[in-house]
């Protein structure tokens, strides 16, 4: 009787061992920065054959180089250099910026539309900057892997041509998220209202996902454009002869179908910067 109670209590204790590990495993995981432990699900690195790794990154603080036409003049090309890690978005060029915008790239958060203008110039992109990790966003026709996504068709033999620059793809169900969260920080359906999600917000989502604090470069707020002693800049800093930015900003705010909202989007970051360290620099914001 004695062996047999023995035998119990030692099953016993072994068990409650083995408890307490995976709940410290548990515990973790959960406590343990984005990008440590599980990394950052809905970012699916594109690789011939797989899809199933997923983007494993942390930066205790990020530089977002905006691609407005307020970088230019800016000076802070240094500053931005100096932060741990340096995220752009879509084709905005550092090379004969540098003074600017800085010369250093992280990540680089891409859409769908500008996948042609990267591919035009694959060798800057692609060889060039192969320490940079690409992250790619588009709606699923354009992104569907069975052979029919045009986008992600596009996307694999450039993985396949470049196998050392890692190339990522926001997942359906995280696009579908980002459709969530725009509707739950302004109570409207996108697709309703024939809204795109801009580079920009995907580029946010990232950035809050990645980063401890956030630096933004460039990015006006949604008050900007109504004051009356704003400055009139381009669109982008690289496109010198294209819309200025405040009229490119009203006419998505304003289109009835395939716009950004722009202004909308600069509103829900600025409640976002009372939640996460976040800090507007060039212009910076009155939060």
């Amino acid at each position: 009787m004695k062996y047999q109670e023995k035998h119990c209590w030692l099953c016993l204790l072994s068990l409650s061992l083995l408890l307490l590990f995976w709940l410290g495993h548990l515990i973790r995981d959960l406590l343990s920065p984005a990008g440590q432990s599980n990394g950052l699900r809905g970012y699916m690195r594109i690789t011939p054959g797989k899809m199933d790794q997923v983007l494993h990154m942390h930066c205790s603080q990020c530089a977002l180089v905006s691609s407005s036409g307020q970088m230019l003049g800016a000076g802070l090309g240094e500053e931005i250099d100096k932060v741990g890690c340096v995220i752009r978005m879509n084709n905005a060029p550092t090379q004969g910026y540098e003074k600017d915008v800085g010369n250093r790239t992280s990540i680089r958060v891409v859409s769908h539309t500008s996948v042609p203008l990267l591919v035009k110039n694959e060798s800057y992109y692609f060889n060039q900057s192969a320490g940079t990790i690409y992250v790619f966003w588009g709606p699923e026709r354009n992104m569907r892997q069975d052979g029919h996504g045009h986008t992600f068709n596009t996307l694999l033999k450039i993985a396949k041509k470049y196998a050392n620059v890692k190339i990522y793809t926001v997942t359906r169900e995280k696009i579908q998220y980002c459709d969530g969260v725009f509707q739950n920080e302004t109570g409207k359906n996108r697709m309703k209202t024939g809204a795109f999600l801009s580079t920009g917000f995907f580029t946010m989502i990232l950035a809050i996902d990645m980063c401890d604090s956030i630096h933004v470069y460039g990015m006006i707020d949604y008050n900007y454009c109504s004051r009356a002693n704003h400055s009139v800049v381009p669109y982008h800093y690289y496109e010198r002869n294209r819309l200025n930015e405040c009229r490119m900003y009203h006419v998505h705010e304003h289109t009835q179908r395939g716009g950004h909202r722009f202004i909308t989007e600069k509103a829900i970051y600025a409640k976002w910067a009372t939640r996460h360290k976040m800090e507007f620099k060039h212009p910076s914001w009155s939060l």
